[in-house]
């Protein structure tokens, strides 16, 4: 729910012009526009407002704020993942690092949405929408599932790919030289393991 301040509501079409606004967030998801900052105390800073870049996505979260928010996803995941054949713990392992489930979600180079599609990319796949989470989460799992076969399930590769495309994965044999590429790769392998070992404890756990 995204309330607005006094101070913004009142004056919002001139302050769109006169002044930045910017937009915060409460515990339990109430996000605030306001034309001022708040006390860091209760309120988390995600940005200028307008939709949050990925990175500002995380920002103040918790591991069960996180878990939350998964949750709305985990059936798309499992469903779409059973359809292109790819590992739902890979998928949610992806999302989690690409946009920390919010499927608001814009990158600074314009990736958009849970598993943050480039423009371009979300075209080829058929998703209309970036931001509706079930087209978004159909074409990631399917991009996701090309990078597998193109790169004869080598996960590594894979990902690499989805991160920093096909085209620099092969210019280099491998995982290209990029240091946000290096860090992608293990932050999802990071997240992978943590799911993974997290879905073993909860079969052993009569």
């Amino acid at each position: 729910m995204v309330t607005f301040l006094v101070s913004a509501l009142l004056f919002l079409p001139v302050l769109s012009h006169a002044k930045e606004l910017y937009l915060y967030r409460e515990r339990d998801g109430t996000q605030w526009i306001t034309d001022h900052w708040l006390p860091p105390n209760k309120y988390v800073y995600i940005g200028k407002y307008g939709r949050p870049q990925a990175v500002l996505s995380c920002r103040g979260l918790t591991k069960s704020d996180l878990e939350a928010r998964a949750t709305h996803y985990e059936d798309a995941i499992a469903r779409h993942a059973g359809a292109f054949e790819v590992d739902p713990v890979l998928v949610k392992a992806v999302m989690r690092v690409e946009s920390c489930f919010d499927h608001k979600a814009v990158s600074r180079v314009g990736a958009q949405g849970l598993m943050q599609l480039m423009p371009f990319t979300a075209r080829d796949l058929g998703v209309k929408d970036s931001f509706d989470p079930e087209q978004n989460i159909r074409g990631g799992v399917q991009y996701l599932s090309q990078m597998l076969k193109l790169f004869s399930n080598n996960r590594q590769l894979a990902l690499a790919a989805y991160n920093a495309g096909p085209g620099a994965v092969s210019k280099y044999n491998g995982v290209p030289p990029y240091k946000e590429t290096k860090s992608y790769l293990v932050k999802v392998a990071a997240q992978y393991d943590s799911y993974k070992a997290a879905e073993k404890l909860k079969a052993e756990t009569p």
